[in-house]
């Protein structure tokens, strides 16, 4: 598929889908040695020719090691992509300017307590410059990360940005024309690790102030990406096609359909640091394959191998994953390095959270701890729940705080007439007399209970997936706080 990332009129919707040019020309006889999770040195792939490509046989060691280094990128391709296939190219900035539904199935675990705008910026042949104006909210950010998962924010309310206009220009080391150099009329520059990339501004929409809404909504609508050259006053150069691997609906699709493929592509638009053990090790695991940045993807010299096989390492992977930020002690000890610059977090925790619920934000502007039962066993929809919390239990939120109810397996808000997914300042809650609340999950809403506190469910054995959002954390307080745990109710 070709997408031309030339400017368009359509306003972006929200995140997701695979973007990769891949090549992978195997020459058996110069296949070097992998490396296993461990790092420690595994036999290269072994080849069976045929009369089209050779089959490589990967020993399970290095299955494990190929999805657990690839996992972010794959997960990143899936999300950015997704996003400019649906409306049509990149350089587009998308208001969404309601919150989000059971619709939405671009994203794994989204948000639904603040409004995104959603810029998508292709970076390859001109700088791409974000004309950001003041807002009149009391939390917004702005979130960069490419197909590489590491998370910057450059800009938010924490750091006292957004009170006033900025214009703020992006580029990377593959950036024609430019590179880095002041330009008048540009406040700040930013030096993005991939040609592709997503810079999400999350947005408290204060809905329950009407004027302000609508005022916010307004700022996020004249946010606009504008090619360097034109923000210069000259003519913007077409932007050149590009062919992008296809997009999976699961990450687990493109693990087993075309992971090469879009592995190399994603090699070809990322900086690669050669003192990162990160990015070394990545690049290291995928040179057997002959999958290595710079190269083309040739689809008829390219290797095969077991998609089916690498389907299942990645499911299990995926439940790993998932079993792990649902374990309280490992989440609470991944929150300092999740959704973290280059550098500032390990395999461990950038896999975790790529599979959980990938473009989160770091500590200092967000936590997500996992809602979990009083019992121990995963919450299913074959029982209704509440979760209590007196004042002194609330989540100690600087900004505001929500608690989202998904699906287990997908990660997908749960269908309901209400319409009800969350609870919160922005989409609905109402405390107790004393300052307290109690939450019920529950297929029908309990007697005396107010609809803003009910989540809905259907009642269906499905497992079910909460999570809080904790906005600008009380780091200090955050040491002695517990998440409450969610009880069953009718439960002997």
């Amino acid at each position: 598929m070709k997408i031309s990332t030339r400017k368009n009129n359509r306003f972006v919707r929200l995140l997701s889908v695979w973007t990769i040019l891949l090549l992978g020309v195997l020459a058996m006889s110069g296949c070097g040695p992998g490396k296993d999770p461990a790092g420690t040195e595994t036999a290269a792939p072994a080849a069976q020719a045929t009369s089209e490509t050779a089959v490589v046989d990967l020993s399970d060691a290095q299955l494990e090691n190929l999805v657990q280094r690839s996992y972010q990128y794959v997960a990143m391709y899936n999300v950015n992509n997704k996003f400019a296939i649906t409306e049509g190219g990149w350089n587009l900035c998308a208001a969404n300017t309601t919150l989000k539904d059971h619709t939405l199935t671009d994203i794994a675990r989204p948000n639904n307590d603040t409004l995104y705008l959603a810029c998508l910026l292709d970076l390859r042949d001109d700088a791409v410059v974000l004309e950001i104006p003041e807002f009149d909210s009391k939390y917004v950010s702005l979130m960069v990360t490419g197909y590489d998962h590491h998370v910057n924010i450059p800009l938010a309310t924490r750091l006292g940005d957004f009170d006033e206009p900025l214009n703020v220009v992006f580029y990377t080391e593959r950036t024609e024309g430019y590179a880095g150099e002041a330009v008048e009329g540009i406040d700040q520059t930013f030096e993005a690790t991939g040609d592709f990339i997503s810079a999400v501004f999350r947005v408290m929409p204060h809905q329950t102030e009407p004027e302000r809404f609508e005022r916010i909504i307004e700022q996020m609508k004249s946010t606009r990406a504008v090619p360097l050259a034109a923000f210069r006053g000259g003519d913007p150069q077409p932007a050149s096609e590009v062919d992008f691997p296809a997009v999976g609906e699961t990450d687990a699709d493109v693990f087993a359909n075309n992971l090469l493929e879009v592995m190399q592509f994603v090699f070809n638009h990322t900086s690669f640091d050669a003192n990162n053990e990160l990015d070394q090790a990545v690049l290291e695991a995928y040179r057997p394959l002959g999958i290595a940045p710079g190269q083309p993807w040739n689809p008829e010299a390219a290797p095969q191998i077991d998609g089916e096989r690498i389907r299942a390492v990645t499911q299990r992977i995926q439940a790993e994953g998932l079993a792990l930020m649902a374990d309280e002690s490992a989440s609470a000890d991944m929150w300092p390095r999740m959704f973290q610059p280059k550098g500032a977090s390990d395999l461990r925790t950038i896999l975790a959270v790529s599979i959980i619920g990938p473009i989160g934000q770091p500590q200092e502007e967000a936590l997500y701890p996992a809602l979990i039962s009083q019992d121990g066993q995963p919450i299913n929809a074959m029982h209704d729940y509440v979760i209590r919390m007196s004042p002194d239990e609330l989540p100690p939120a600087l900004a505001f705080w929500s608690l989202t109810l998904y699906d287990m397996a997908n990660g997908f808000f749960i269908p309901n007439d209400q319409k009800k997914y969350s609870i919160g300042e922005n989409a609905g809650m109402k405390l107790d007399e004393d300052g307290g609340i109690a939450i019920y999950i529950a297929a029908e809403q309990p007697e005396g209970v107010p609809e803003e506190n009910w989540l809905p469910i259907n009642r269906d054995d499905i497992e079910l997936s909460g999570v809080f959002r904790i906005y600008v954390p009380d780091l200090e307080k955050m040491k002695a706080w517990s998440p409450p745990k969610a009880e069953k109710l009718g439960a002997d």
